[in-house]
């Protein structure tokens, strides 16, 4: 039962139990059946049904497409895919956990971000296929898991003066439902290794930021301005990915490797960002120190942290943060003492996690997603 708009409406989903396959008389069920099954499910309480503004009768089907593209997965080397299913079209289940829309959408933008690098130039179009490879796995899961929770709150409420009847308690029901509560907020999925999603080796640098999981945020201070913000407010909807550097106690390894990422012709910036682009075109880049902000001088920083970009060329002052007193980002995420860097792709997924010095790993990694830019100016 869910209450609604009004203060005198409410939904009520009713399971009416196990129906033999192709019998279509379900469907003819009448207002005055359901009203009779919720009151026998509610007794010793009752319902009083004055009005019904809409009612229904909704089948489970819990169904799961082959692919999520046009190209078979034997096709997948020599073919690129065309078109793309995404939400129910591909994927359905009850409608009592919460995570059609959830699902759905999360379809559309890890299809959305990829479309957008491949036909920008930024990536080849085989990065296409991680959509069916990601999305389809995240769905079988959905799957697995709304047939588990539809069975479990379809099962009657426990009499404790006949245990061996079975069914659930109040308590069972409340616990588990906190148990999946990850699950049913759409936070659950966790991608696995792949050319998007690292292997964990250095995972030990930033426990809290699970790699493949989404990134969870912490508040931090804005030095600009001595704001407290969610550093996951930072992050936005445009396509870029996010590299988070968490300093190291005194923060020289953090500028150094500002500079390096700004600077170096090996860079991952100085290579894949596209001639004439901004230099955060691409790739956002956000230190975060240990110390309190009136201990940083943001003009010193390296220009990556300070950049000139957008149609006008105006600096960006909101990409340097200090740890919030109140609530401490390194020790709540598990900052390594020396720091590390944070990559977040730009569906908000953590992609890797490594060690301020790891020059090479961090362009290996970006070299097996994105297209080389300095070939296109040599051309």
């Amino acid at each position: 039962m869910i209450p609604r708009e009004g203060g005198s409406m409410v939904r009520c989903y009713v399971d009416l139990g196990e129906v033999p396959a192709g019998d279509r008389s379900i469907r003819a069920t009448t207002v005055e059946q359901l009203t009779a099954v919720a009151n026998s499910i509610l007794h010793p309480y009752s319902i009083d049904v004055k009005e019904v503004a809409w009612s229904s009768v909704y089948e489970v089907g819990q169904r799961l497409a082959e692919r999520f593209e046009d190209v078979p997965a034997d096709a997948v080397a020599t073919r690129t895919p065309r078109v793309f299913i995404a939400g129910d079209a591909c994927h359905t289940r009850s409608a009592k956990a919460g995570q059609g829309m959830n699902v759905s959408m999360q379809d559309a933008f890890n299809l959305g971000w990829k479309l957008a690098a491949v036909l920008e130039g930024r990536a080849d179009a085989a990065l296409l296929h991680t959509y069916t490879a990601e999305r389809q796995a995240v769905a079988q899961d959905l799957i697995d898991f709304d047939r588990f929770w539809s069975a479990f709150i379809a099962q009657p409420r426990l009499d404790p003066a006949h245990p061996e009847r079975g069914g659930v308690s109040a308590e069972e029901m409340q616990s588990e439902f906190a148990r999946q509560g990850r699950y049913t907020a759409g936070l659950a999925t966790t991608y696995t290794r792949s050319p998007l999603t690292a292997e964990a080796t250095h995972q030990s640098l930033a426990t809290g930021f699970e790699i493949g999981t989404r990134f969870h945020s912490a508040p931090v201070i804005r030095v600009a301005d001595a704001k407290r913000v969610e550093l996951g407010h930072a992050h936005r909807a445009d396509g870029r990915w996010r590299l988070y550097a968490f300093a190291d106690a005194a923060g020289e390894r953090l500028r150094d490797f500002a500079a390096w990422m700004g600077e170096a012709p090996e860079s991952p910036v100085s290579r894949f960002t596209p001639p004439g682009a901004d230099i955060d075109g691409v790739f956002d880049v956000h230190g975060v120190f240990r110390t309190d902000h009136h201990d940083i001088d943001p003009t010193s920083l390296p220009e990556i942290l300070l950049p000139h970009s957008g149609p006008l060329g105006l600096q960006d002052w909101e990409k340097v943060w200090a740890r919030d007193p109140r609530r401490d980002i390194f020790r709540e995420r598990g900052i390594h003492a020396d720091g590390a860097v944070v990559v977040v792709r730009p569906d908000q997924y953590v992609a890797h996690v490594l060690p301020l010095s790891a020059r090479d790993e961090l362009t290996a990694f970006f070299d097996g997603i994105l297209r080389d830019q300095r070939a296109a100016v040599r051309r």
